[in-house]
């Protein structure tokens, strides 16, 4: 393993029970063969973080034992694996927070976040960011340019979720798009809508401040549909890209999607949603799913570092190891809070 003045010991914030974070001292984890030692510089707090401090569990993922959370997360690489060749010690990453078999169809065919030997920071039993050093394999290491902030490496997640829904769309130049959901990924998706041409982008919440911000981010209109429905606001358009996972918005959703529109459900929603079939079938709508993403870490990099998007812009506060708890709160302490950011080489900030 090469390495360079290789920690031995740090702390880490653990989830060990709903509503109870605490922080304790761990042994620095060693870099297998294909691995390298990452010291984390920055996390950010994502929902799926909030819902398993919040109610331990998401579907199938139930936390029965203490737990790091943290999944959105850069760093400098510290120490390498035996057979790293391709890294090397001080470089800056974005962490690809997976690890997939590389062996079984889905990875063969390039859709390695379907692997179903997947393993993922921060769910369980799999530990995540919200600690000093981490380990990961070094094709995840994602070299990010110094123009990139350590809050913007680490947002590099969300917007690989943004990228991959997108694709998955085939947003063309010219296509009239809508984001139902205007948290972070949403207001992302916005973005990188814009950012393959898309000729308008609407943007639909039920909070006015962060319409707000999607205005201010190049939105060309905003709905809130708390005040009227979707469809008296919005005139058909031919991508839904549904962030926020709420039964409502998806159901309006279909009512303003044109004719062989494509709709792509981002938000995890209920597992019992209703689709209303006869609508997908008269109106030939693609209907479609993200989990995650795949081969999207290069891209997102790319449009951060080119400026076409502003990830430091979402960052609406900052924390130490000591004050996670604070962190997964952020949303019901403040109104404005988007983005949320952990410092694990902090007690506080």
């Amino acid at each position: 393993m090469t390495t360079a003045t290789t920690p031995t010991d740090q702390t880490r914030a653990l989830l060990l029970r709903e509503h109870e974070i605490e922080v304790q001292p761990a042994a620095v984890p060693s870099p297998g063969p294909h691995q390298v030692l990452v010291e984390v510089a920055a996390v950010g707090i994502c929902g799926s973080d909030v819902h398993y401090f919040e109610h331990g569990r998401i579907a199938d993922f139930v936390v029965r034992e203490p737990l790091v959370l943290g999944h959105e997360a850069s760093g400098t690489i510290r120490a390498l694996g035996a057979e790293v060749t391709d890294r090397t010690v001080g470089q800056r990453v974005a962490m690809e927070p997976q690890e997939t078999c590389g062996r079984c169809k889905q990875c063969l065919a390039g859709r390695y976040n379907l692997c179903p030997d997947v393993v993922f920071f921060a769910t369980p039993p799999v530990d995540g960011a919200f600690a000093q050093y981490v380990v990961l394999d070094s094709v995840r290491a994602h070299p990010v340019p110094d123009s990139l902030s350590d809050e913007a490496a680490a947002l590099i997640e969300p917007l690989s979720v943004a990228v991959w829904a997108a694709r998955k769309a085939a947003i063309e130049p010219g296509d009239r798009v809508l984001v139902t959901g205007a948290g972070p990924v949403g207001l992302l998706c916005a973005d990188v809508a814009r950012a393959r041409g898309a000729a308008w982008v609407g943007v639909s919440d039920t909070n006015d401040h962060r319409l707000q911000v999607a205005r201010e981010r190049g939105a060309s209109q905003t709905a809130n549909v708390a005040s009227a429905p979707l469809a008296e606001q919005v005139e058909p358009v031919d991508v839904i890209l549904e962030c926020s996972g709420a039964t409502p918005a998806v159901q309006s959703a279909f009512q303003v999607a044109a004719p062989a529109a494509r709709i792509v459900m981002v938000g995890m929603g209920a597992s019992d949603m209703e689709l209303p079939v006869a609508t997908i079938q008269v109106k030939e709508l693609v209907v479609t799913g993200v989990f995650r993403y795949a081969n999207c870490y290069p891209a997102a990099i790319a449009l951060a570092a080119s400026g076409a998007i502003d990830l430091d812009g979402l960052v609406t506060g900052g924390f130490g190891l000591e004050q996670v708890t604070e962190a997964l709160t952020a949303s019901k302490t403040d109104p404005h809070s988007l983005k949320p950011v952990v410092y694990p080489g902090r007690a506080r900030v």
